[in-house]
């Protein structure tokens, strides 16, 4: 049997401060400020995060004691711990140990409950895998093997190993979520409308109107010349009255609302204020 005497050498006293946008996950009395938190035994820094309500895949430094450490640091009595979300900069000297290598191309998965933000980004010619009946593992491993951003807003999910890409979509209105995302991943610029089918995901081309006369009503084949047809579904789409419905949805989520609440826009990342 542990003694009690024993178990308290065993305790240790951490203090922590979030910056930024992961104050979003704490209770209020822990935003904005220094606050400490006791441990049972040593844990790693990434089990000490989450614990406190911050997935892993939000943070882009760990600073101990004023030293950049990565997510196998285990916590020692004492720590002191400034944790920082997505860095547009980084203090001169610091390196982050937990910032993942950048994807090769920016593709998302999204979970069950984001159904028509993923429209949105199909929309607006980004890769974005949904099915309403994905599972949390399904999930995770799609992340994980296609390297792509996971999009959801179950705090769990985020917290699995598998996923190292990954963000909390913070709004419930999804023109405000697609807006979110073109801000967290700098992807206004990349911005390519009815590139992508917004049905299934797949990719449009351009197709003869010979080709497909006899799929488009008879006013459309009047009216319209160019036409593009979805590789994955078939679907055939043109520019009628929907497209300038897509337009004015580009126009607004693309337009910035002033700056967003990043820890590059304010400071380097490892400054401690």
């Amino acid at each position: 049997m542990v003694s009690a005497q024993y178990t308290a050498n065993q305790m240790q006293q951490l203090f922590f401060q979030f910056y930024a946008e992961l104050n979003d996950f704490l209770s209020p009395d822990r935003k904005q400020v220094e606050f400490a938190h006791w441990l049972n035994e040593p844990a790693s820094i990434k089990d000490a995060i989450e614990a406190l309500g911050v997935p892993h895949p939000e943070v882009d430094l760990i600073l101990v004691n004023g030293e950049s450490v990565g997510f196998d640091y285990l916590t020692q009595n004492g720590d002191r711990i400034s944790v920082y979300p997505h860095c547009k900069t980084l203090e001169v000297g610091v390196t982050s140990l937990v910032r993942p290598a950048p994807l090769p191309q920016t593709k998302f998965v999204l979970d069950v409950h984001l159904g028509k933000l993923a429209t949105y980004l199909r929309l607006l010619g980004f890769d974005a895998l949904y099915r309403n009946d994905y599972e949390d593992e399904e999930l995770a491993q799609i992340s994980s093997q296609q390297q792509r951003i996971l999009l959801t807003q179950d705090r769990g999910l985020l917290k699995r190993s598998l996923v190292i890409h990954g963000y909390i979509v913070r709004s419930h209105a999804p023109e405000e979520q697609a807006k979110e995302v073109l801000e967290r991943f700098q992807l206004r610029d990349a911005v390519a409308p009815l590139e992508r089918c917004p049905r299934c995901n797949g990719q449009l081309a351009a197709v003869d109107k010979a080709e497909i006369s006899d799929r488009i009503p008879p006013l459309t084949r009047l009216h319209y010349d160019e036409f593009a047809r979805c590789q994955s579904c078939g679907q055939i789409y043109w520019k009628g009255a929907h497209y300038d419905r897509i337009q004015q949805l580009v126009k607004r989520v693309t337009v910035s609302s002033g700056p967003s609440v990043q820890a590059g826009d304010y400071y380097s990342c490892g400054q401690s204020g």
